[in-house]
């Protein structure tokens, strides 16, 4: 039988009571493999999340607009979607329990908008789980007819498309289109289920089965086609031909730009014939003689500008620079060994250390006032404007008063459709002039200058008036939401 013997290194460590200094370096030895092996199974478990970033519990189909069915699969990107129901406030806009009325802080919205709906109602927007809600309970459907081309981009709508045109989308946005608000919202299938149910969810940007961005609104897509028709790009196909980078910015474009409907059949069309500046779009809707509507003050033939945040943000070094929508808004988040964007949709300036600092190395402090600082000057240039087109319309007043005709002021009121739409463009596009400051200046600027051209024409027929006085009566302030019956907040899933 072999017999086991110390080495007498051993036997000189025990013998000097370090049986205790040999026991620490084994079990220090022992603790340190057990951490690399949990770091080495760490590393492979994270690359296999890597590899297979979602499990498919259920099946999602194209007709899947229940954010929470994607949510079964998708609980990260769902846990964030869920909190655009959240109040939070920026200096310039925000989510509330209440919707802010904006026509009461700007009063004088209510003449730029005279005889239009949105001078019975006009409050600021909220999260993207909203947006169904909050347009069912705005005065300007409640007392004004308004189409179904309105739910292109309040809902997800594509199931409605689809049933409307027997399976043909193009055909069923262009049935619904023309259609009443009432009409397209209360939609129901074969099985009495209801078409219209949601806001946008996950299936109006993502294809249900690779999960890639996508633009599914029909209006983008022959909008886009038009721009790049302008640029010289003809036969686009912005899901063929479109990068992933540029889709992380169209898939927001789908609804977050101007649009108009045309007579008498509203569809709706985003017009980017001829570009998609300012003067460019106004130029087209020269060109087609298009109209929003006539003006309750003075007659003239106006336009109303949307929600031009796509059209302001190509104009700005963000954009310049290849910065998307998303790099912004929904900035990524590290989740294991996955990025995953944030789908709480809002302003960056709530989450500076994600959206800003990543590119920025700047303090969160300095960041803020850079933007504020821009947001404030953007609002003071505002208020100029604001002040001269109020006197503008004043002008106008008081030569119809005086018996100037309405081919003496014919000059006058061009100006003013010039004037308000420019105004209009940056009052109702979404980042205050953060998104292009220098262009927000700019058509300000136009804005008040258009305004005082106007007084002065104004002026100059007023001396001489071809006819006789006229009494000039303000449209009637029609009914604004009182709070008590502002917008309830609906749950993400449901509108």
């Amino acid at each position: 039988m072999h017999k086991i013997t110390m080495t007498e290194r051993t036997r000189r460590i025990l013998r000097r009571g370090g049986v205790w200094t040999y026991l620490l370096a084994m079990l220090i030895a022992a603790a340190g493999t057990v951490i690399i092996l949990a770091l080495l199974m760490n590393i492979f478990t994270r690359k296999q999340e890597a590899t297979a970033p979602h499990q498919r519990i259920v099946e999602v189909t194209e007709d899947t607009i229940d954010p929470a069915v994607w949510g079964i699969n998708w609980p990260r990107q769902y846990d964030s979607y869920m909190r655009t129901v959240d109040y939070e406030r920026t200096r310039y806009g925000g989510s509330d329990a209440i919707p802010k009325q904006k026509l009461d802080k700007d009063p004088w919205l209510r003449d730029m908008w005279s005889g239009f709906a949105f001078a019975l109602d006009y409050r600021e927007a909220r999260g993207h789980a909203y947006m169904l809600a909050d347009q069912d309970h705005t005065e300007r459907i409640k007392q004004r007819s308004q189409p179904g081309a309105c739910l292109h981009c309040h809902s997800s709508v594509l199931p409605a498309y689809r049933y409307a045109g027997d399976g043909d989308i193009q055909k069923g946005f262009e049935i619904v289109n023309s259609m009443t608000w009432n009409e397209a919202r209360n939609m129901t299938d074969d099985h009495r289920e209801m078409l219209i149910d949601h806001p946008a969810s996950c299936v109006d940007c993502h294809d249900p089965d690779t999960m890639k961005l996508r633009v599914t609104r029909p209006a983008f897509k022959e909008g886009i086609r038009q721009y790049k028709a302008s640029k010289g790009i003809h036969d686009y196909d912005v899901n063929r031909d479109a990068s992933r980078h540029d889709m992380r910015s169209f898939s927001c474009a789908q609804c977050h730009v101007e649009y108009y409907f045309t007579k008498p059949d509203n569809q709706l069309v985003y017009p980017w014939h001829k570009g998609i500046k300012v003067e460019e779009i106004e130029a087209y809707y020269d060109e087609i003689d298009f109209f929003d509507w006539e003006h309750g003050i003075t007659g003239g033939k106006m336009l109303k500008a949307q929600h031009p945040e796509f059209e302001l943000w190509k104009q700005g070094v963000h954009a310049q620079a290849g910065v998307s929508c998303a790099d912004c808004h929904m900035p990524y988040r590290r989740v294991g060994a996955m990025k995953v964007s944030d789908h709480h949709v809002r302003s960056p300036l709530l989450d500076v250390a994600a959206s800003c600092q990543t590119c920025h190395n700047v303090p969160e402090a300095e960041l803020l006032y850079r933007a504020h600082t821009t947001q404030d000057r953007t609002r003071a240039l505002i208020d100029r404007a604001g002040e001269a087109m109020m006197d503008m319309i004043d002008a106008i007043v008081d030569a119809k008063r005086a018996g100037a005709t309405d081919e003496q002021l014919a000059e006058a009121l061009g100006y003013q459709r010039k004037a308000t739409w420019r105004l209009d463009f940056v009052y109702s596009e979404n980042s205050m002039g953060f998104h292009a400051p220098q262009e927000s200046a700019r058509i300000l600027g136009e804005s008040m200058d258009y305004s005082r051209r106007a007084v002065a024409s104004a002026l100059r027929v007023k001396a001489d008036p071809q006819g006789e006085p006229r009494e000039v009566e303000r449209a009637p302030i029609e009914g604004v939401t009182p709070d008590e019956k502002a917008p309830p907040m609906p749950s993400p899933g449901r509108s």
